[in-house]
């Protein structure tokens, strides 16, 4: 008998088929929700809605009662294992981390939510693998570069990085060819005049051209 797949593994498979994910830090939850619909006209469906969003727990259940599995939902900037929970019970799909502690890891397995932990060293990434990281994020990714991770993968093929920081929305396509799983897009994505002027057809036009880097990728 064939057992039903995970949530976790489920989520997992998702953000490694849509390959990208947005990271949404607005200082206006009233325009959050706009946001997430102009990203996902654009064709990106991994939306992390950071903790730094006021009153983010909140605003995370309304985008899942808003848009249900259009988006893969899940929560990033947690910095522990109770806000970890907190979220997921609203909604949050996966956990993402700037750092990486084990009982957040955890946390989310325990309730069946995949977990993508911080890490920035060859050593701090392969012990955020042995804890159970679902992906890993190495951040600050600008920092270190795509060469980085090429290095890094070729003694250590088995792990899965998603770089956050330094992504573009041009370049997206060269860090998937340099081994990234995914990747992680904040500002370059979510235009701050666009968002604080109401233009969503800017984000929806800078979602589809993140889309078309990705496309061009092996």
């Amino acid at each position: 008998m064939t057992l039903p797949e995970s949530r976790r593994a489920r989520t997992l498979k998702r953000i490694l088929d849509a390959r990208a994910v947005a990271v949404i830090r607005v200082s206006d939850p009233g325009r959050l929700l706009p946001v997430v619909e102009a990203l996902l006209n654009g064709g990106v469906r991994g939306i992390e809605v950071t903790m730094t969003v006021p009153d983010a727990l909140t605003q995370i259940r309304l985008v899942d009662q808003t848009f249900g599995e259009d988006a893969i939902l899940g929560v990033g900037s947690v910095l522990s294992a109770d806000t970890a929970r907190l979220a997921i019970e609203a909604g949050a799909r996966y956990v993402v981390s700037p750092i990486l502690k084990p009982e957040i890891i955890a946390a989310a397995h325990t309730l069946d939510a995949a977990a993508m932990p911080g890490a920035f060293t060859p050593t701090e990434i392969q012990k955020a693998h042995e804890a159970g990281a679902d992906i890993v994020k190495v951040f600050p990714a600008n920092v270190v570069g795509m060469a980085f991770f090429r290095g890094v993968l070729a003694p250590m093929p088995h792990l899965r990085l998603m770089p956050t920081a330094g992504v573009t929305l041009t370049n997206a396509g060269e860090w998937l060819a340099a081994g990234a799983c995914a990747v992680g897009v904040g500002s370059a994505l979510l235009d701050r005049a666009a968002i604080e002027s109401e233009d969503w057809q800017t984000l929806t036009d800078n979602a589809r051209t993140l889309m078309r880097s990705i496309s061009e990728a092996p």
